[in-house]
């Protein structure tokens, strides 16, 4: 199940030119607040946006799975779209660098998405 998703996710970012697509499995994480996260980044506000806005359509096109929470839109320096299991987390690069979020789930096994 999992895996599907996060495939039409990390496809979804690629799609609109994110940087370095990674997600990170947190199930053997026992304190982790959700399944998985899924993390990029993009340099600019508005490809922040358009990578959030096209994670959101193909989640409903292909998985028919809608947002259950949205967070960051508003300044889009880190976008938060949470889907229960799957949390998914569009930085603008160095917000990414700063909050170093990878690092604090440094223990999850990590996969990388390319084009």
């Amino acid at each position: 199940m999992d895996n599907k998703e996060l495939k039409v996710i990390a496809d979804a970012m690629l799609e609109k030119k994110a940087q370095d697509v990674v997600s990170l499995d947190l199930r053997k994480i026992g304190t982790a607040i959700s399944d998985h996260f899924i993390v990029c980044n993009a340099d600019s506000t508005p490809n922040v946006v358009a990578i959030a806005d096209n994670v959101e359509d193909r989640m409903i096109e292909k998985c028919k799975r809608k947002v259950v929470r949205t967070q960051g839109k508003e300044n889009a320096f880190w976008v938060i779209l949470d889907y229960g299991d799957i949390v998914v987390h569009v930085f603008q690069t160095p917000y990414r660098a700063f909050y170093r979020l990878e690092d604090l789930w440094a223990d999850a096994e990590r996969t990388v998405y390319e084009d």
